[in-house]
């Protein structure tokens, strides 16, 4: 059902100044475009405390006002809106400029804690860049990227944010005719390596000179006094991206289109299109349905990340100067991330450190995992809870080479005297979530709410929101997914 639309006066008030400082950058950097607005609007879902991040009142959506600003239909006062330029390599090809051809960004405001956010409408129209096209979004992969987004979020993983979702029973084309949505979406900057891709390759460097001094001086001001401070840019970047993908590698995270263009400068998760959680521990796993190569396969995504790293140093090369230095502040990764993902996988198992015989365990427990398609999340939940006193078997039940699986378990018979160290259970449950936004899921909210029935959005949205705890009223959302989830396709335009 959808929620009445109230018209109290105090109900939408943002009660904050616009910054608009990407706006600021001048118009080599954007087009200056208003959203298209959405046919009779409906509130599909929102974030309560995304909201309440940016100071919203508890009741902000019941104003008829937030409706139709959260849809593209009318202006906010003070805001700016724009659509932005970039460039980017796609699938390893140069592929030109690209730009926000379906999104607007609104302006930046202010949090409650006074940190800055940018707010953009994804689905919002037309612009000089959508290319062939037709600047909306539709349901489907709006109620996906809100809910990943915000569980990201939860699960401690840098990402954008998702305020809310309007929708509306225009009809959109994609694969078959769908319907439209628009998500309102926060970032600290939505600015991706392909912006910088852009003004490189078009040998406008003041403007690449410009854009740098807005990043280092907005983000990394520890740049600034650099003998070079866009190699330390690009060594900083590097760093988040490294921890980023160690993030995505130990929750099992899939991107499914890694193009630089959706590379936040920030290390940020951005664009959900094609995303999926793994189910059975493959790691050959291609989410993504249109990438025929595989070249954005789950083990792939670490090394991808060092390509796109690499076309940002190319990239900012103009500024930098030597090669040697751009190579110098790209070689960090090589160990970073390798780092980062040791010691998030040594807490899956609950050691707050790694060490090579942690490593050693890790390395044959994915082995065995990869062998037989072992079950991801719920292998990983369930060695937390034996670590918590739950009895082997519902570990072991988990593998049909349960002698293997055993020899493994019993290593943890005597961890001090093996790793030098206790597994935690603490540890391992806060590390390995309960519940995630497995695609069978995210489908059947979908498959709802074209009914208009958008009950499992908001309660899937309460559950992802506290991932590491027990849900025993929903405790089917924890648990295998059905055998027609290995048929879900997932394209570009999901």
């Amino acid at each position: 059902m959808q929620d009445d639309v109230q018209t109290g006066p105090q109900a939408f008030d943002l009660g904050k100044v616009w910054n608009n400082r990407f706006f600021g950058l001048g118009s080599a950097f954007f087009t200056a475009r208003a959203p298209t607005a959405l046919r009779d609007p409906y509130w599909v879902a929102r974030s309560q405390s995304m909201a309440r991040e940016l100071g919203l009142q508890d009741n902000w959506w019941q104003s008829q006002e937030a409706l139709e600003a959260f849809s593209g239909n009318r202006p906010l006062a003070g805001s700016q809106p724009l659509a932005s330029v970039y460039s980017g390599h796609q699938f390893g090809v140069w592929a030109g400029q690209l730009g926000d051809g379906r999104a607007i960004l609104l302006g930046e405001l202010e949090t409650r804690d006074g940190q800055s956010l940018e707010l953009q409408l994804k689905g919002s129209g037309l612009t000089p860049y959508s290319r062939m096209g037709d600047g909306r979004a539709v349901l489907r992969s709006s109620i996906r990227e809100f809910l990943c987004s915000e569980a990201m979020h939860a699960l401690g993983i840098p990402t954008t944010r998702a305020l809310c979702i309007t929708g509306s029973d225009q009809p959109i084309r994609r694969e078959t005719i769908e319907t439209a949505a628009v998500v309102a979406r926060t970032a600290p900057s939505f600015i991706r390596f392909g912006h910088f891709e852009h003004f490189s390759h078009n040998q406008q460097h003041d403007d690449l000179q410009k854009l740098t001094d807005y990043v280092i001086d907005r983000f990394y001001p520890e740049c600034r006094d650099a003998a070079n401070p866009a190699a330390a840019l690009l060594a900083a970047v590097t760093h988040r991206t490294a921890k980023l993908m160690a993030d995505w590698q130990a929750v099992g995270f899939c991107h499914g289109v890694m193009n630089t263009d959706n590379m936040s400068i920030l290390g940020l998760t951005v664009d959900y299109g094609p995303f999926q959680f793994l189910d059975g521990f493959d790691p050959d796993h291609i989410p993504n349905h249109s990438d025929t190569s595989g070249r954005y396969s789950y083990k792939r995504q670490p090394q991808v990340a060092y390509w796109n790293l690499f076309a940002l140093g190319q990239a900012l090369l103009p500024l930098i100067g030597e090669p040697d230095d751009a190579m110098a502040a790209l070689e960090p990764y090589k160990s970073l991330f390798p780092a980062a993902l040791d010691r998030r996988m040594a807490a899956k198992l609950g050691f707050a450190d790694s060490s090579e015989g942690v490593k050693t365990l890790v390395n044959d427990l994915l082995a065995l995992m990869a062998s037989e398609r072992t079950d991801y999340p719920i292998f990983w939940r369930r060695w937390a809870q034996h670590l918590d006193g739950a009895p082997a078997d519902m570990v072991l039940d988990l593998f049909h080479d349960r002698p293997a699986a055993n020899t493994l378990l019993q290593q943890l018979q005597d961890p001090d005297q093996k790793f030098g160290q206790s597994p935690s259970a603490a540890l391992a449950l806060q590390s390995n979530p309960s519940v995630i936004l497995r695609n069978h899921l995210a489908e059947q909210a979908i498959a709802l709410a074209n009914q208009k029935d958008f009950s499992m959005i908001q309660q899937l949205l309460d559950v992802l929101e506290n991932p590491f705890e027990d849900h025993p009223d929903h405790a089917t959302w924890s648990g295998f997914p059905p055998d027609w989830a290995s048929s879900i396709q997932i394209s570009c335009s999901s």
